[in-house]
């Protein structure tokens, strides 16, 4: 027992050595769900510690093509490099739809139909290497032009670093040290103009 947790301890150590953390990612998205398979592009930005924002363009290459933005909070577990995260956000896209005849009870099919949906997404996120690889559930819920109302999608993504964390991190500290500049700047110049209206 002793040295599968000695082995767990070195592999652990091992992802926090040699993975890369990040400030942007671009990849590959696959996704699966009960009415059809798509392939898309994914892109994914830091906002803050735990923040990310992802967009997502995917399409089944025949009737449905979609768009998604979503905000999700992460959390590590055991290192940075391996977290879990939940988020929400919005879709559109052009999508088929079922409606049911009432009358001759026949399920008609419709296609291009403009759709306004709500995500919900959580999953597992892995940094390794320069490469991000994620495996996600992303539930569906129409809001208008499609039946059914609810999807809900499994995915897996490949994204691969193109903005490493330590270049963002450098980038927020620059900005950080600037405003603190401006805003002592901005305090001599107060005090100044109040010490001249004293003389007055």
């Amino acid at each position: 027992m002793k040295r599968f947790f000695i082995v767990g301890c070195l592999f652990m150590f091992t992802l926090s050595a040699y993975s890369q953390s990040y400030g942007s990612t671009l990849g590959l998205r696959l996704g699966n769900d009960k009415i059809k398979r798509t392939a898309g592009i994914t892109f994914q930005q830091r906002l803050a510690k735990k923040v990310t924002l992802e967009a997502i363009l995917q399409s089944d290459f025949k009737q449905n093509t979609t768009a998604h933005t979503m905000v999700a909070m992460h959390q590590g577990i055991l290192t940075r490099r391996l977290n879990f995260y939940v988020g929400t956000g919005l879709s559109v896209g052009k999508e088929e739809s079922e409606e049911k005849d009432p009358q001759t009870q026949q399920i008609i099919t419709t296609i291009g139909n403009s759709t306004v949906g709500v995500d919900l997404v959580t999953g597992l996120e892995l940094t390794l290497v320069g490469y991000t690889v994620t495996l996600d559930y992303k539930p569906n819920f129409n809001m208008a032009g499609r039946n059914p109302w609810f999807v809900g999608q499994t995915g897996v993504s490949v994204r691969a670093v193109i903005v490493k964390g330590t270049a963002y991190n450098k980038k927020q500290r620059k900005k950080a040290r600037e405003k603190r500049k401006n805003d002592r700047e901005d305090k001599v110049w107060m005090e100044w103009g109040k010490n001249l209206k004293g003389d007055k």
